[in-house]
C-alpha cells in the first residue's frame, strides 16, 4: 500500500532541487527523498521529476509514499529496528524511558514515513516498550514533530501507559517549549486561544478554523532580538502543530517553518534548514509513586547556532 499527496510548493522553496523541498516539506532525509524520486514516485506539475529539477513556487508536488516496512515482535515495539543518530536516552526505570529527540527523527512508524523513528531506535537499544497502543505506536503516549527536536516521554509498562495518558488528557503535564518567533509579539507575553483542525486545502497543514478543535497556548518573551523573538512556550491543549499554527496565525511564526509562512531569508542568514522549535521541559507525576519528575533537554547544535547568529 502507499499514500499519495499532492503538494503546493510555498514561495521560500522556489528554485530548490526537488530533492531538497521534498526532505524540507515532508520532513524527510535528502537520502530518502532523493530514493522516492529516482523510483519513479515524484511528480512536478503531472510529469515525472527528476531529484535535480528546480521547483517554482505555486506549482504542484505529487509524491507516492510507500507503507514503512514492520518487523513486529522485536523487543516488544512494531517497527524495524533502527539505530538512531543522536537519540539520547535522558531517563529510564521499568515504567518509562525520557529520550532526547533529535531532527529528522518520527516518534512512530506511518503511512507516510519511511525515515527513522523513536519506537525502531529504542529496540535497536534493547528497551522493551509497553505494548498497549496501536501496534505501530505502542508505548507513545504523546508525539514530536519530525522537525521539532527535545524531550520525550515512552512507557515501558501497561500501567505507565494508561496513566500517561490520562495525564495528558486531564492536562496535569508540563509541557514547555522553546521557539524562536519571527518579529515581536504584542503582547511580549499572552495566551492564544484558537480553535485549531485540518487546513481547509492542504492536507498535511493545520489551519485555525471556526469549527476546530479547542486550542490553548500560553507564550513569554525571554529574549528579543532584532529580527526575532525567543519565546518560552507552554501548552494547555496539544494538537498537531499547535505552536506553529497559532504563531503563524499571530504573524509570527517559528523562524525556519516554511510550510507555515516563515521567512527563507532569514533562515537561511541562521543556516537553519528546520523551524527553530524544542520540546524544553517535560513534568508529569511519575506512574509509579506518583512524585513529580521533570526532565529537560538542551538546544541542539543547530539550534544553539541560530540563537549565537541573532545575538551578533
Amino acid at each position: 500500500m502507499s499514500d499519495t499527496r499532492s503538494l503546493p510548493v510555498p514561495d521560500g522553496l522556489d528554485g530548490m532541487r526537488v530533492d531538497a523541498g521534498l526532505s524540507r516539506l515532508l520532513g524527510l532525509s535528502r537520502t530518502v527523498a532523493a530514493a522516492l524520486t529516482e523510483d519513479g514516485r515524484v511528480a512536478l506539475d503531472g510529469r515525472a521529476a527528476i531529484k535535480s529539477d528546480r521547483l517554482t513556487a505555486g506549482s504542484w508536488l505529487e509524491v507516492e509514499l510507500p507503507e514503512p516496512a514492520t518487523d513486529a515482535g522485536t523487543a516488544g515495539i512494531a517497527g524495524p529496528q533502527e539505530v538512531v543518530a543522536g537519540l539520547g536516552v535522558l531517563y529510564a526505570d521499568d515504567d518509562i524511558v525520557v529520550v532526547d529527540k533529535p531532527v529528522g527523527v518520527a516518534a512512530h512508524p506511518s503511512p507516510g514515513w519511511t525515515g527513522p523513528t523513536v519506537v525502531g531506535g529504542l529496540a535497536a537499544l534493547g528497551y522493551r516498550v509497553a505494548t498497549s497502543g496501536a501496534a505501530e505506536r505502542q508505548g507513545i503516549v504523546h508525539r514530536l514533530d519530525v522537525g521539532t527536536t527535545g524531550v520525550m516521554a515512552v512507557a515501558t509498562s501497561e500501567h505507565a501507559y494508561t496513566a500517561l495518558k490520562r495525564a495528558f488528557k486531564e492536562r496535569t503535564v508540563t509541557k514547555r517549549y522553546h521557539t524562536v518567533a519571527q518579529g515581536h509579539p504584542d503582547p511580549s507575553s499572552g495566551t492564544i486561544d484558537a480553535p485549531i483542525d485540518r487546513h481547509p486545502k492542504h492536507d498535511y497543514r493545520f489551519a485555525v478554523v471556526a469549527d476546530g478543535k479547542p486550542s490553548i497556548t500560553h507564550y513569554d518573551t525571554i529574549e528579543a532580538f532584532r529580527a526575532a523573538s525567543l519565546l518560552d512556550v507552554r501548552l494547555e491543549t496539544g494538537r498537531t502543530h499547535q505552536i506553529r499554527v497559532h504563531l503563524s496565525a499571530l504573524r509570527h511564526p517559528c523562524v525556519g517553518d516554511l510550510a507555515y509562512g516563515a521567512d527563507p531569508s532569514l533562515a537561511k542568514r541562521l543556516r537553519l534548514e528546520r523551524q527553530w522549535l524544542h520540546a524544553r521541559i517535560l513534568g508529569f507525576d511519575h506512574p509509579a509513586d506518583g512524585r513529580r519528575v521533570e526532565f529537560t533537554s538542551p538546544y541542539p547544535p543547530d539550534l544553539a547556532q541560530a540563537l549565537d547568529l541573532l545575538r551578533e
